[in-house]
């Protein structure tokens, strides 16, 4: 990296990354999107790597504080996403609190359960996932990577379906006429809010 902050070759050859998150759902994700660049993708937590403090009110703040801590303590590029489901009739929340919605410890189910409660008096069901991506090459990179995706839809009156984490039961799609947890993994990887960031981030990558 030359004095201005900038990499003067090829910035993106890689051949290990680390994935700043210790959520499994999204593990699983990540892992199945990035397969076919042939790096080696190990999580912060098969190196004893705590998460990061998520203190910030925009989902680009703390992704990028997540892909800089996990990049410092493994002294590997990383990569980090903040991502949650934004409900029109509650002014965009549970947002970047998504996974916190209910308190500790971490439950989907008891936050599923939470956001039942808050839209009972509501009739405006739209809502959106959103996912930012944040890839860095080192913890002081100048120029991360970022990538956004969304995913349009309505939040259910009751759960249903048994596949995806977070609030997949209770994301209805009125397109496909399914939640979606009830999509095939294959299914919600081409058309979720993290599979269309991912695009963005892959073509990026091309470009750099």
């Amino acid at each position: 990296m030359n004095k201005s902050g900038c990499n003067e070759s090829h910035p993106y050859d890689m051949k290990k990354l680390i994935i700043a998150s210790n959520n499994p759902g999204k593990l699983a994700e990540f892992q199945t999107l990035l397969a076919p660049l042939g790096i080696e993708v190990v999580t912060q937590a098969q190196l004893g790597i705590k998460e990061a403090e998520e203190p910030h009110f925009t989902f680009i703040e703390n992704a990028l504080a997540k892909a800089r801590h996990a990049s410092r303590e493994s002294g590997l590029p990383a990569l980090a996403d903040d991502s949650g489901i934004c409900v029109d009739a509650l002014n965009g929340m549970p947002g970047v609190i998504s996974a916190r919605y209910s308190g500790y410890p971490l439950s989907d189910i008891r936050n599923n359960q939470t956001l039942l409660e808050a839209m009972k008096m509501h009739t405006d069901r739209k809502a959106h996932y959103y996912c930012v991506l944040v890839l860095v090459r080192a913890a002081d990179d100048a120029q991360p990577l970022i990538a956004e995706g969304e995913w349009h839809g309505e939040i259910a009156l009751e759960p249903r379906g048994e596949g995806g984490f977070g609030y997949d039961p209770l994301f209805w799609l009125p397109e496909l006429g399914k939640m979606s947890a009830e999509l095939t993994r294959d299914e919600k990887h081409a058309i979720s809010h993290r599979g269309r960031a991912m695009k963005v981030l892959l073509e990026k990558l091309k470009n750099a």
